[in-house]
């Protein structure tokens, strides 16, 4: 040990989509931070490596989100060995019986309201809904500071917790730089094909059925627009593909095109119409910012966390109206003005996020907890 102090970071999450968040995070606390000496926790199947010589790996078993009454006693066993002076959860992932000190970072309060029910009996997505309000209500208790990607998850996680005020902090977070690599054309399009583009997942608060239906709107108008999903085929992919088997007319132009490369996925940025984002419920927003940085004109639900993120830098809609995505859709599809407007705003907007000032921001907040 240096003159600095020891910190663990859970980071079981990284390989995950959510997991940017805290792969950036590692990143950049390798460029900025050489007093304090970390362990990063990863999954089994992580093969994470650090670069600066502070910085080491231990992999755990442990599965995020678990009650088994084995994890819950057996992963703050593996905390209390490591004598951290400062342990930060990246994900609402608390074991209950660790009491040491704690930073955590809650990233939404989307299971607060929406729920991501699978193929099993109604009891046992109550049961896993209690589960997850126990943890975040828990480690919010338990924690000493607690970092969100917003303002706008700031005032709604107070309204359902007003013990929390004090304990947040705010470290937006940010998008990487265009791709640096040669676009590759999907084979499932042509080069001349006019689409509109959705990349990420499928979870219900997504709102990707309200977007098929829109696109029925929009498809009676653009007799050669198509819909193209980018994402891993997973079981609620699989819902949305039979939703959209359900519109006979219009299953040929609703292309899901599963994982794809970043080759891929560069030419889908260069060559959509529009990136549509119809989300019911965010943290932060990555995927339009991603989009924008590329050159992709957005039209995203008007809900706080978005306006809060692109500002003037899309055209919104209210994702619980049908037809006003597909109004705001066609409205950027059909002004070329508006959309030339939204690329030009977008590649300035991208500017305002940093992921070394959240790092910077975040290390802040190590140094006031280990102050305390």
């Amino acid at each position: 040990m240096k003159n600095g102090r020891h910190i663990v970071i859970d980071a079981r999450i990284r390989p995950s989509g959510t997991g940017r968040y805290v792969d950036r995070l590692l990143a950049h606390l390798q460029t900025i931070d050489s007093t304090n000496d970390y362990t990063i926790l990863l999954r089994n199947d992580d093969s994470w490596t650090p670069e600066a010589a502070n910085f080491k790996v231990k992999h755990v078993g442990f599965p995020q989100f678990s009650f088994n009454p084995w994890d819950q006693i057996a992963f703050p066993w593996i905390l209390y060995r490591l004598k951290p002076d400062l342990v930060h959860f990246s994900m609402t992932q608390y074991p209950l019986l660790y009491f040491g000190k704690i930073v955590t970072t809650t990233h939404d309060t989307t299971m607060l309201y929406y729920t991501h029910k699978k193929d099993k009996p109604a009891f046992y997505h109550w049961l896993k809904e209690q589960g997850y309000k126990l943890l975040l209500w828990a480690g919010h208790r338990k924690a000493k500071k607690i970092i969100v990607p917003t303002y706008a998850v700031k005032k709604d996680l107070v309204r359902h917790q007003h013990f929390t005020l004090p304990k947040i902090e705010v470290t937006l977070e940010a998008t990487e730089p265009p791709l640096g690599i040669t676009a590759s054309r999907l084979e499932d399009l042509a080069s001349d094909e006019q689409f509109i583009a959705y990349v990420g997942t499928n979870f219900p608060h997504k709102n990707n059925r309200a977007l098929i239906d829109a696109f029925e709107y929009l498809a009676k108008k653009h007799p050669k627009l198509k819909l193209v999903f980018v994402g891993k085929i997973e079981f609620f992919y699989e819902q949305l593909i039979d939703y959209a088997r359900t519109k006979t007319h219009l299953f040929d132009r609703v292309k899901f095109v599963g994982y794809i490369t970043d080759e891929e996925l560069k030419w889908v940025y260069q060559n959509a119409k529009v990136y549509a984002f119809p989300s019911l419920s965010e943290g932060f927003g990555l995927p339009g910012l991603e989009a924008m940085t590329h050159g992709l004109a957005v039209v995203a639900s008007d809900i706080p966390t978005l306006k809060e993120v692109y500002g003037d830098a899309a055209h919104y809609c209210d994702p619980f109206d049908t037809k006003s995505i597909a109004k705001a859709i066609d409205e950027v599809l059909c002004d070329q003005n508006l959309r030339k407007d939204l690329i030009r705003k977008g590649h300035a907007r991208v500017k305002l996020f940093s992921w070394k000032r959240m790092a910077q921001q975040t290390k802040k907040v190590y140094e006031y907890v280990l102050a305390d």
